[in-house]
């Protein structure tokens, strides 16, 4: 793939000498100008990454009946065993060795980016929404630092001293560590620079350490996904020196890097942020980026009238700049607001075909949302820790810095757009649909400050799988079903990986939900802690195999877009009804948790669907639900809350409230 050849001309120095990293020794190297100083080369792991495994066909024949197991009955489950067995044994097992084939020819990339890429890029839906989530940050500790101008210079120079860092091959590589007493020391840094890139990885696994795929993280910046016709492009010029600020819907430009590609000085950015949020301009009667919320076939042949009307340098500014900064001119209410207004907004001050949008509202509340199509969570959640830590860390200018005394009318590019009657009509078009989408969505979160991954840990139980098993038991009260459940989980352990489904719902969890909902009283507390064990053991295996490449989603949709390729009609398993139904998946749930962050979310994959963001703290349990209007994400997550109580009262051993 193109990720695979740009990391070969990446520039990559040799380390040596004591200790300093020797790639920047040159004259005048100023060490303010990075985030970190690693004398491990950023991508030193890379081309030994281990290739993400294709599963055995029996394996993910077996996974994927066991999947359905607790979502169809018992002639639908006779149904699907026998259009399996089929498959397995006729046309599955044709495209199976092709794949692996194919694989074999390709061995700087895996078999699923290529047809993942293509997945986010063929489709035509609008990407907020469908694919664009959001995270956002922890406010800064020192509370007068989240001053809007403050808190944007700082993150600002905070994102631009981070793409130095990686463009440099200073940022500390991407490293899971088992046992970081032993791997995460200057000690083993120092030994393991040493070993030659194409074996270093191997160096890494005999400490339990295991490196993770960067190849994502180039597209950070300067990048932006352009609509096509039928299918988008991932555009990224690293060549350009600009940010780009929205504000009130009016789009401006200045660098932030100057000719030799040092970052502008603090106090300058901080002078034309100033600039900008003194621009008393009313707010344009046709808003451009209305647009980049569009069917992606509608956009694609809008932004050709933008091109052919004389706006090709402008939309070229637009998208080539190091990243969008949006300036919001209000402060956020609560955690509903922060999350309707970072997961989408009104849609006059966002660019979401930008590789992430920074927001920034009046009252200093800061996040970050993300296009979907170029990268996954690791690689925004790394940017996103990096660049907390070191605004509030080491900011770069102070409530009371004085912005510097320059000529920003000069300095700052406000771009103007020429609209023909066409255009407007477009946009207008796009105002309407995206206002009328906007409505139907729900948000709502709770906080569960009852106990968290301590307390569950000291049950020996896996925290996720309880916050998991309280989703299926809350559906189960509120609509008397278990439904297709989708968990993403990362494959970024294997060059260039990208993400495998945790099927959570499993004829454990339909069991455990089925005695707390249905008939509690029947059971002992010491019976419903066995079955939340069995779950939990049984959710632990799930997600080892997804984390391992063991999972069965991305094989089977790898075999079937490449039957597709090969001109061969869709296979029966395919049109197969329980298929459908089970990659319509009505729960769609992600986590994280970091201490930089706030709150994270995304909408419904699916119309009657919810969406489905939580993190399990030491402490407490947070969950941050949407839906549209067939669901009710309030009484839902009332069922969360209901389910949580009562696994913890049955771990206290007591007894279960209908």
């Amino acid at each position: 793939m193109v990720a695979g050849l740009l990391l070969r001309a990446w520039p990559r120095g040799l380390a040596f000498g004591p200790g300093a990293p020797s790639r920047l020794l040159s004259t005048g190297f100023d060490p303010g100008q990075y985030l970190q100083l690693s004398i491990v080369p950023t991508m030193h792991y890379q081309d030994s990454l281990p290739r993400l495994p294709i599963p055995k066909l029996e394996d993910t024949i077996r996974r994927y009946l066991s999947a359905q197991k607790p979502l169809l009955d018992d002639g639908q489950f006779r149904k699907t065993e026998q259009l399996c067995k089929s498959f397995e044994n006729g046309i599955g097992k044709e495209l199976h060795k092709q794949l692996v084939a194919q694989d074999k020819q390709n061995k700087h990339t895996s078999y699923i980016s290529g047809p993942w890429f293509d997945m986010y890029l063929t489709a035509r839906d609008p990407i907020v929404l469908n694919f664009n989530p959001f995270m956002s940050f922890n406010p800064d500790p020192k509370s007068e630092y989240n001053d809007q101008l403050t808190r944007a210079t700082n993150l600002t120079v905070s994102a631009v001293r981070f793409l130095k860092t990686l463009r440099a091959d200073l940022l500390e590589p991407e490293v899971f560590h088992l046992n970081p007493a032993k791997s995460d020391t200057d000690t083993f840094k120092r030994l393991i620079r040493f070993v030659p890139s194409s074996v270093s990885w191997y160096g890494a696994y005999l400490v339990n350490a295991y490196p993770l795929d960067m190849s994502q993280y180039f597209r950070l910046f300067n990048s932006t996904r352009l609509p096509k016709p039928s299918r988008d492009e991932l555009f990224t010029d690293d060549k350009a020196r600009h940010l780009l600020v929205l504000r009130k819907g009016h789009f401006y430009v200045f660098d932030v890097l100057d000719q030799d590609g040092n970052i502008v000085s603090a106090s300058e950015i901080q002078a034309h942020l100033k600039y900008v949020l003194s621009d008393n301009s009313l707010a344009p009667e046709f808003p451009l980026s209305y647009l980049t919320s569009e069917n992606r076939d509608i956009w694609a042949e809008l932004r050709q009238k933008l091109v052919s009307g004389g706006n090709e340098e402008a939309l070229r500014k637009v998208d080539s700049a190091v990243f969008c900064l949006c300036l919001d001119d209000f402060p956020i209410k609560d955690l509903v607001h922060l999350s309707h207004n970072m997961l989408h907004g009104d849609g006059t001050n966002r660019w979401f075909d930008k590789s992430f949008n920074l927001i920034i509202a009046k009252d200093g509340t800061a996040a970050v949302h993300f296009e979907h199509a170029w990268g996954d969570g690791v690689a925004v959640l790394r940017f996103f820790n990096e660049v907390f830590k070191d605004s509030t860390q080491a900011p770069a200018v102070t409530p009371r810095s004085q912005p510097a005394n320059t000529d920003s009318s000069v300095a700052v590019q406000k771009l103007n757009f020429k609209l023909n009657d066409a255009l407007k009509t477009g946009i207008s078009a796009a105002k309407e649909k995206f206002d009328a989408t906007m409505k139907t969505l729900t948000i709502d979160y709770i906080q569960f400050q009852r106990g968290g991954k301590e307390f569950l840990k000291k049950q020996k139980l896996s925290p996720d799988s309880v916050a998991q098993l309280g989703f299926q038991m809350a559906f189960l009260q509120q609509y008397g079903q278990t439904v297709a459940t989708y968990e993403s989980c990362s494959t970024a352990a294997f060059k260039h990986g990208r993400t495998e489904t945790i099927r959570p719902a499993s004829i454990f969890t339909k069991r455990c939900s089925e005695a707390f909902v249905r008939e509690p009283s029947k059971h002992s507390a010491g019976e419903l802690q066995q079955m939340m064990a069995k779950c939990s053991t049984y959710h632990n295996q799930l997600t080892k195999e997804a984390a391992m490449g063991q999972g069965f989603d991305r094989h089977l949709f790898a075999l079937r877009y490449l039957g597709a390729a090969k001109g061969i009609d869709l296979p029966e398993l395919y049109l197969d009804p329980a298929y459908r139904q089970i990659n319509h998946n009505i729960l769609s749930t992600s986590t994280l948790s970091s201490p930089a962050v706030n709150i994270g979310g995304f909408a419904p994959v699916v119309p009657d669907g919810f969406g489905i963001a939580y993190a399990v703290h030491d402490n407490w349990i947070g969950c941050n639900v949407s839906a549209y209007q067939g669901r009710n994400a309030h009484e839902f997550l009332q069922c969360v809350e209901k389910a949580l109580e009562s696994m913890f009262d049955a771990l206290e051993g007591k007894a279960i409230k209908s």
